[in-house]
């Protein structure tokens, strides 16, 4: 008998959304991670859970609806990371004219019950706020809601659910060689150590990795793909209104401009094909200009390549045919060979639908439950969307010693198990060592222990981004503080 039912390589977003429905469903669940939980392109999307406007002008309405149906669903399942947002399109003279936007955005509003969501409105932004920061040619906006959402840590909370729901989860785990028969053999380097797993099933979600796992590990033939590198870039906060901003650029693509922890702005994304090592990526100077150039547009405040304080870059795979970029789940079961699914490409608002679909197709192979995830919160997003600042508020009573700006990232990060990291505690103080303005003992202590954070880039870039404000003194003292902590990182 195999020790488990699948084995999924990969921890990104495709490879936890797996093991969550496939544990949920009653599977018996190993993941594998070579590195640390959305540690490549994951980490590197554009944050958004939408419908996507550029689909929509494509014609793709059917695709769009699908998006803004999972957009409702991940406001109900994650209301702490995915966030509403009204997003802004300024009117430009040498772009789309505003009937079509207009238009445009109407559509976009019908293709789905908005869910509370407020509709589509004409914007004279010489009067408005969201207009104080851009040039003064502008005067016609459309806003419109769609929602934001924190990557990096949707991945480490999908794979939280996985593991409370009987999932194993091993970081700095690389699986070196899959032998397949009538189950999957894995051999697996794991902290030094070489075990052998078996699985009546594998699944192959190493991202921009699939093609050569592939290969090298799994010794499988791989159907056409393509490696696209996606590109972005922080500067310091150019707007104070809480809008999100969608500049038409010259060349049709649409540049999003957010506000980012506070005090930041994130711009992007500029996507171009890819080769090389996708462990090794550097966003082009020149994409780098582009994006500033792009901003520049629109901002009242010149955009400057001095200004970038941090470029975010990853690698995906898409298919070769450009009518299947929306990602993709490929099942493989021959006689006599157990199955494989091969999971790559999409984006961040369809990944559980993906994954959904993918454990579904094992349906004829194992007795399992019917899908169930989209109506099952995540860890800490018991709570409706629109009860977020009453959150924080509940957050601020019990623990007096936050100030807003921290409970808003706290609840953001944690939700409703906010309490499994702050505890009783009365002060600060309680709270064990300070490492830059806001990271605690404390806090480190629970992403260790309950997380898989292992080191300080995967407290300070993946399960936050205080990495952006903390100087490198406290940098030196959060790592020698984790050296120091011998709690064992959950796995399941």
């Amino acid at each position: 008998m195999a020790d488990y039912d699948i084995a999924i390589i990969g921890g990104g977003l495709n490879g936890v959304s797996l093991a969550r429905d496939a544990a949920g469903r009653g599977l018996r669940v190993i993941l594998v991670e070579q590195g640390d939980l959305g540690g490549a392109a994951s980490s590197a999307t554009p944050r958004l859970v939408h419908g996507d406007l550029s689909v929509l002008e494509r014609r793709g309405f059917w695709r769009v609806r699908q998006a803004l149906a999972e957009r409702r669903i991940w406001l109900r399942i994650a209301p702490h990371l995915v966030r509403p947002m009204r997003f802004v399109i300024p009117a430009h003279s040498d772009e789309r004219p505003p009937w079509l936007l207009r238009a445009g955005l109407f559509v976009y509003d019908s293709l789905t019950h908005r869910g509370g969501l407020p509709a589509t409105t004409t914007l004279d932004i010489t009067h408005h706020p969201v207009g104080n920061a851009l040039k003064r040619p502008f005067g016609t906006a459309f806003e419109y809601s769609d929602c934001v959402v924190d990557d990096s840590r949707l991945v480490v909370l999908t794979a939280l659910d996985a593991a409370e729901r009987g999932a194993v989860i091993r970081t700095g785990a690389r699986c070196v060689r899959a032998d397949r028969s009538d189950i999957w053999r894995l051999a697996v380097i794991d902290r030094g150590y070489r075990r052998v797993i078996t699985a009546r099933a594998m699944a192959n979600a190493t991202g921009a990795w699939t093609s050569m796992v592939a290969e090298t590990v799994l010794r499988q033939p791989q159907p056409p793909m393509a490696a696209m590198q996606m590109s972005q870039i922080v500067v310091p906060r150019l707007f104070e209104s809480g809008n999100v901003y969608v500049f038409q650029n010259n060349d049709g693509r649409l540049i999003f401009a957010s506000p980012f922890e506070h005090d930041f702005t994130l711009i992007g994304t500029v996507t171009r094909a890819f080769t090389g090592d996708p462990a090794i990526v550097a966003m082009p100077g020149a994409d780098i200009a582009y994006l500033c150039e792009a901003a520049s547009r629109y901002f009242r405040e010149r955009v400057a390549t001095a200004d970038v304080v941090r470029t975010i870059a990853g690698v995906n795979l898409v298919p070769a045919s450009p009518r299947r970029r929306d990602g993709t789940a490929q099942f493989d079961a021959r006689r006599r060979k157990a199955p494989l699914i091969t999971m790559f490409g999409g984006d961040v608002t369809t990944s559980r639908l993906r994954a959904e679909r993918a454990v579904t197709r094992l349906t004829p192979f194992y007795p399992m439950s019917p899908r169930w995830t989209a109506g099952a919160a995540l860890p800490g997003g018991d709570f409706a969307w629109d009860r977020f600042d009453t959150e924080v508020d509940l957050a601020r009573d019990r623990w007096r010693f936050l100030s807003e700006p921290q409970a808003q990232r706290l609840v953001a990060a944690y939700g409703s198990r906010l309490s499994a990291v702050l505890g009783e505690a009365k002060t600060r103080d309680e709270l064990g060592p300070v490492f830059g303005p806001e990271l605690t003992g404390a806090e480190v202590r629970y992403l260790m222990s309950h997380e898989w954070a292992r080191f300080p880039e995967d407290v300070l870039w993946r399960r936050s981004k205080l990495g952006l404000t903390m100087p490198a003194a406290d940098r030196d003292a959060l790592a020698a503080f984790m050296a120091n902590v011998n709690d064992p990182p959950r796995t399941g």
